[in-house]
């Protein structure tokens, strides 16, 4: 769209009626020009109007598990409902909770009900054995009745405005995209599923998606089919589309590879189950300030891991720094912070041990 403006040339106001002010206009503009002096210029400004930066942590509320159902082999489905009956906060396709279970663990599990039924969230977690022991309290410790505090929803991976969709899902991976289906089918938008995975006995929600026309989901088990061909995958995508991924790392690895070459005039979005690898990363050391203990980071591998070894308990949920719970107080070293959601102030004193590192020498932090 192009958008136009009249042109008035200097000094035509000729045939303009003059215009004199109010005394009350001209005391307005006086206090206009007190204010930005006093509150917006001088060096009291930050001090007389501190910045309240949106927080992304917060939003805790007690809910109520109703209702715990086996979705697929190790797959259960969590319905949680609020104890007073009334409706839960909206939420878009692509939002999340984070579960804080009564270990004190905190996990993030995709939203994977229907965005316009606010009377309960449902979420699906599939048990990994060999994982840090969220899911398996989940699986062993949740039951209908058991109060549960959660946090959120919040959204990382939103549905944006396209012409047309192309939706990868490998296994549990179909969590976040089902609403988004859902939201697509509803508003009568052009898509299309393309959902990976072991078996059919390992993909869950096979029976939400037979609502859907058959050439709109295809089920792609590897056991049937054998390996997915992701790049073949990737470019039956119309020009221009959204292509959503969720799943294992290599599937959006080999997707980010051929994106580029495939569909340029596309866009790439993708969750991951899994923390982004280190990059660039430099051996450095923590010092923790309360334990009077300093542990050695490697280069490949992340401050939070490394603390656990000392420290297993610090907290931590998505360790792709969106979620702020791994955040601890600095009181010595530069950070290079690689987060997403820290404001410039909080940067000054603080740092996410899930993603930042040190900028140079060693850190020195309230742990």
């Amino acid at each position: 769209m192009t958008m136009t403006t009249s042109d008035r040339s200097a000094g035509s106001d000729s045939d303009t009626p003059h215009f004199e002010p109010s005394r009350v206009l001209r005391l307005v503009a006086r206090a206009t020009v007190a204010y930005r002096h006093v509150f917006a210029a001088s060096r009291a400004a930050p001090w007389l109007s501190r910045p309240k930066p949106v927080r992304n942590w917060g939003f805790d509320r007690d809910l109520i598990v109703a209702e715990v159902r086996t979705e697929a082999a190790d797959v259960v489905s969590l319905k949680v409902v609020s104890p007073d009956g009334r409706d839960l906060p909206s939420w878009i396709p692509g939002a999340h909770l984070d579960l804080i279970l009564p270990s004190g663990k905190q996990r993030q599990y995709s939203l994977c009900g229907d965005p316009d039924d606010l009377s309960s969230y449902r979420i699906a977690v599939r048990r990994i054995d060999t994982g840090l022991g969220g899911s398996i309290e989940v699986h062993d410790s949740l039951r209908a009745g058991t109060s549960i505090t959660v946090r959120g929803p919040r959204n990382a991976f939103p549905l944006v405005a396209a012409d047309s969709y192309l939706f990868v899902a490998g296994g549990i991976g179909i969590t976040p995209i089902l609403p988004m289906l859902k939201r697509c089918h509803d508003r009568e938008l052009p898509w299309r599923l393309v959902y990976l995975g072991r078996s059919r006995a390992t993909m869950p929600f096979l029976d939400d998606l037979a609502r859907y026309s058959r050439g709109q989901v295809e089920i792609r088990p590897d056991d049937e089919l054998g390996p997915p061909d992701i790049a073949g995958i990737v470019a039956t995508a119309s020009p221009g589309a959204a292509v959503y991924m969720c799943g294992p790392t290599p599937l959006m690895t080999t997707a980010r590879r051929v994106m580029r070459e495939i569909d340029p005039t596309g866009s790439l979005h993708t969750e991951r189950f899994s923390p982004l690898p280190v990059a660039d990363g430099r051996e450095f050391e923590i010092h923790l300030a309360r334990r009077g203990t300093t542990v050695s980071v490697g280069p490949d591998e992340t401050a939070l891991a490394a603390i656990r070894r000392e420290v297993p308990g610090v907290a931590y949920s998505c360790q792709q720094g969106f979620c702020g719970t791994c955040r601890v107080r600095v009181l010595a070293g530069e950070v290079d912070h690689r987060d997403r959601i820290l404001t410039h102030n909080e940067k000054e004193d603080s740092m996410l041990i899930c993603l930042s590192r040190s900028a140079g020498g060693s850190l020195v932090v309230d742990l």
